[in-house]
């Protein structure tokens, strides 16, 4: 007879790490060129003027102002706007 003991427990005890997705500047707030807005999987926000994206779908500023949230032709846009 096998001596394996309640294994059933363990096999199902595995999850992964959190990849800390989402917003991370929120419109009326102040990007310094270089700061990330949002990290995302995936193009859900598209970027706009005063922004970029990364290969990993990361937008973040290119240049200093307020950030701004809008939506064009039912597409999500963040953009930078000089303030």
């Amino acid at each position: 007879m096998a001596h394996t003991k309640s294994q059933g427990a363990v096999r199902g005890n595995r999850d992964s790490i959190a990849k800390r997705l989402g917003v991370k500047l929120y419109g009326g707030q102040y990007a310094i060129n270089g700061n990330i807005i949002v990290r995302q999987k995936g193009t859900r926000i598209y970027p706009g003027s005063g922004v970029s994206m990364g290969k990993d779908f990361t937008i973040y500023a290119t240049s200093d102002g307020i950030v701004k949230f809008k939506q064009l032709r039912g597409k999500k846009l963040v953009e930078v706007l000089n303030g």
